[in-house]
């Protein structure tokens, strides 16, 4: 591939991100579209679930055939089946183009458009096929494993702190840390969090854009007067409702309740027991962590994850690091578990 083929398709990544927390469960995607000169005529993304793809968003603008002869690039394999748009790659076909350039293969079993297209003689080439399948993980772990995929927040002081002894916990980020978090609820469908949580801290988790909120609350101990309670949906998830294991209620469980609900990205904010406890049974897959600039210098204190009992340090979890940033004072780390 040339480093034009990445250029578009970097472009394409750029142009998906911007339906992000509108699309699911379909996959994000971005279109350019080049004529046969090598000029872009046309770009498009996927906006919002139900409406145009990204490939016939890009294509339905063009007016005089310009794409004939042209090359298209999109981070994912054009659908090749009816759904609640007519398939992508039949408007391929239909405007004549040489060349489409795919970031990957889509992993719906439905889809075959890589097929129809050198079928109808169109030259199909790969081109960051490794970012453009980690830019879609979400969507991935959703279609393939009928689960949510979940991110935990965590904000700790640099010795991995979330709150002294006594419960004291506020506040150890920035604003601006914590206007970052408001930012990022909007990309998920649910927020979730435990009783615990609700009852030290009284949290309101303004939603924006999210929908749902899931409280794990096993006893119902929480007060429905409680800031959490005053906005958007609730699901709460207690024994009443949820298998028991190890009498805890069993996460894998309500999470799999919420992908039935409709509910493919979870993000919890949550303290050590919940974290640990899911990060033990393999049931997060990414974790956000602000670290501030403050060492606690207590061990007494409650650390982000409290959930096994190690003995050896080849035994603890490896994540992969993928994005470190600072906000305001402090320093934001995503990571990839596993």
């Amino acid at each position: 591939m040339t480093n034009i083929d990445t250029k578009y398709m970097k472009m394409c990544l750029t142009l998906a991100k911007r339906g992000a927390g509108r699309v699911a469960p379909n996959p994000m995607v971005g279109c350019v579209v080049l004529d046969k000169s090598g000029k872009v005529v046309s770009k498009g993304y996927h906006k919002k679930y139900g409406e145009n793809h990204a490939e016939r968003d890009a294509l339905l603008k063009l007016q005089n055939n310009e794409a004939c002869g042209g090359t298209l690039y999109v981070n994912l394999e054009p659908c090749s089946h009816y759904g609640k748009t007519p398939p992508c790659v039949d408007l391929i076909i239909a405007h004549k183009l040489a060349r489409v350039v795919i970031g990957m293969k889509d992993v719906n079993p439905k889809v075959d458009g890589i097929s129809k297209l050198k079928a109808a003689g169109i030259q199909v080439d790969y081109v960051l096929e490794k970012e453009a399948t980690f830019f879609n993980r979400v969507f991935i772990k959703t279609m393939t494993k009928k689960m949510p995929y979940v991110v935990l927040k965590t904000a700790t002081t640099m010795d991995g702190k979330i709150a002294t002894k006594t419960g004291s916990s506020k506040w150890i980020t920035s604003v601006a840390s914590r206007a970052e978090v408001y930012k990022m609820r909007k990309e998920f469908d649910c927020i979730m969090t435990s009783s615990n949580t609700v009852i030290a801290d009284n949290p309101t988790m303004k939603m924006g854009q999210c929908k749902w909120k899931c409280v794990l609350d096993k006893d119902l101990r929480t007060d429905r007067g409680s800031k959490i309670y005053e906005e958007g949906q609730i699901y709460i998830a207690s024994k009443k409702n949820t298998p028991l294991k190890n009498n805890q209620l069993d996460v894998e469980a309500v999470l799999r309740h919420l992908y039935s609900l409709g509910i493919y990205s979870v993000f919890v904010e949550c303290g050590g027991t919940l974290a640990g406890a899911m990060l033990r049974e393999g049931l997060i897959d990414e974790v956000y962590q602000f670290v501030a600039p403050k060492i606690l210098n207590d061990n007494s204190g409650y650390s982000c994850f409290n959930g096994d009992c190690i003995n050896e340090i080849s035994k603890a979890k490896n994540l992969s690091v993928y994005d470190i940033k600072q906000i305001g004072t402090d320093i934001l780390i995503k990571s990839v578990v596993g």
